[in-house]
């Protein structure tokens, strides 16, 4: 039981102080959205302000106005810290998380020079071809591949047309502006968000090597940490703007993706999440570094340490793109009566990523379905197969994952989906109701100032959901659907055959 005596030097009948809470920032593409959490998980104010949509050009380009980061994140702040009862003095800590692999070329004040590029910005996809053949053995003891949109690229790329002199430039992703915004002063950048810039958090360094080959400066890149760790606290200029306290610690965070994960409360070696949204995700735990020879996972590292190994789909929820949104919930009820009597791939795109890499792969139909209500069954079907298949894979690479699987976004929303992933599985599925990045954002926020540990801040923070269990009387079939799926995925030389024996 919590006491409800008061404590000592307060006055008789005066209000109980204030909640302390800590702030997770999530800054997306179109918005920043604030949470304020106390220790226990409770969302106690929220604020949200709008951002630019990225401009796309030629060339590739994705590109955004980074000078409305900060007030845009200011105002968020505002409105949040305006609902809290101590109008923000509560605020012990915050944290920003990000989108992986923005950034911004700025002066040494950390004023913009530039627009920021994009996640997405294609434009430096040759340099980061250099720098895959650059970095080739580091890449692969890493189990990492450098994309066309990788932001190593990106910075090779301004190195070639910084708009000043270079001795007076430098790199920040979208955390370390702000953070530099909320502390008045330059801050280390988490090894999260950096990754994709080329950091190697194996070996603990930004890669001298290939940065050389690409004429990169090292001194454009910042000091990097683990997520979570100290980077400063809260300055006057930032408290008027903000409402936060002046001297409120600051955090570093994580990109948005690990944010979300850590938010499911899947931060303890062998837990894992599915994220079943318009493409599906799988991300977990493990204490080794997991390397994949086909690329098809790669892994962050976690703020303790351990490794975050992950991959993402090119199928998942939008399997369902087709379909008119309400018509879901009674195709649904019409496909409760029995597992899919045909077969199906519901790959709405070309090329598959995870678990498997095939540029070739394209969706299909093994059987014909009975009527509409079969073939969505079968399409919920499909996705399942590819999780398992996904499950499957890591565990063959040496993996262990504990159940229940933790899993999040829109499809886990479908209880028939939910079920049939749980039987397709085998293991029980719990539903996370607040995978949210803002909340992840808040856990590492709590970390060392609410929360002794990270686990800990889960353990107390994270909502408890709900569990759906497999469904054993349709445990056969689905087993006969799903070896049917891999043989065909076989036959048609988009997964490697099995070896013998």
């Amino acid at each position: 039981m919590h006491s409800t005596t008061p404590a000592a030097g307060a006055r008789p009948g005066a209000a109980p102080a204030p909640s302390p809470v800590v702030a997770g920032i999530d800054v997306a593409t179109a918005a920043v959205r604030v949470l304020c959490v106390d220790a226990h998980g409770t969302v106690r104010a929220e604020g949200r302000a709008e951002l630019p949509r990225p401009v796309r050009g030629g060339e590739g380009r994705s590109e955004q106005d980074a000078t409305r980061w900060w007030p845009a994140t200011a105002l968020a702040l505002r409105r949040a810290t305006a609902m809290l009862p101590a109008r923000g003095a509560e605020v012990r800590a915050v944290a920003v998380c990000a989108t992986s692999g923005t950034l911004v070329l700025t002066g040494t004040d950390g004023t913009p020079l530039a627009p920021a590029s994009m996640y997405d910005d294609r434009r430096a996809a040759g340099l980061n071809a250099r720098a895959q053949e650059a970095g080739a053995a580091r890449w692969r003891a890493l189990g990492l591949t450098v994309g066309p949109t990788a932001a190593l690229g990106r910075v090779a790329w301004y190195a070639r047309h910084a708009p000043c002199d270079p001795r007076a430039a430098r790199i920040a992703h979208t955390p370390d502006l702000l953070g530099r915004a909320l502390t008045g002063a330059p801050v280390a950048t988490d090894w999260s968000h950096a990754l994709k810039t080329g950091y190697d958090p194996r070996a603990g360094e930004w890669p001298a090597d290939v940065l050389d080959a690409l004429a990169i400066p090292a001194h454009w890149l910042p000091p990097v940490q683990p997520p979570g760790t100290p980077a400063g606290t809260v300055c006057a200029r930032a408290a008027a703007e903000t409402g936060l306290p002046q001297g409120c610690e600051v955090r570093l965070g994580m990109t948005d993706g690990c944010a979300g994960q850590l938010a499911t409360g899947a931060v303890s070696p062998g837990q894992f999440v599915g994220v079943l949204g318009t493409t599906y995700v799988l991300k977990g735990v493990t204490r080794d570094l997991v390397t994949d020879p086909s690329g098809a996972l790669y892994s962050h590292r976690h703020p303790d340490g351990w490794w975050l190994p992950g991959g993402a789909s090119s199928t998942g929820g939008e399997a369902l793109a087709h379909r008119a949104p309400e018509q879901l919930a009674a195709l649904d009820a019409a496909a409760e009566r029995s597992p899919a009597t045909c077969v199906s791939y519901p790959l709405r795109r070309a090329g598959e990523r995870f678990p498997f890499v095939s540029g070739a792969a394209h969706g299909f139909t093994l059987g014909t379905p009975a009527d509409d209500a079969d073939l969505h069954r079968a399409d919920l079907e499909g996705v399942a197969f590819l999780e398992r298949l996904a499950l499957e894979r890591i565990r063959a690479l040496g993996v262990c994952v504990s159940a229940p699987l933790h899993t999040a976004g829109g499809g886990s929303r479908s209880r028939l989906w939910t079920r049939i992933r749980a039987t397709t599985l085998g293991i029980p599925l719990r539903v996370a109701p607040h995978a949210e990045t803002a909340l992840g954002a808040a856990l590492l926020a709590a970390t060392g100032t609410l929360h002794p540990s990270l686990e800990e801040a889960a353990r107390h923070m994270t909502a408890a959901g709900h569990t759906v269990d497999p469904v054993p009387e349709e445990q056969p079939a689905l087993d006969e659907s799903y070896a049917r799926f891999v043989t065909e995925l076989t036959r048609r030389g988009w997964l490697p055959a099995a070896p013998p024996g």
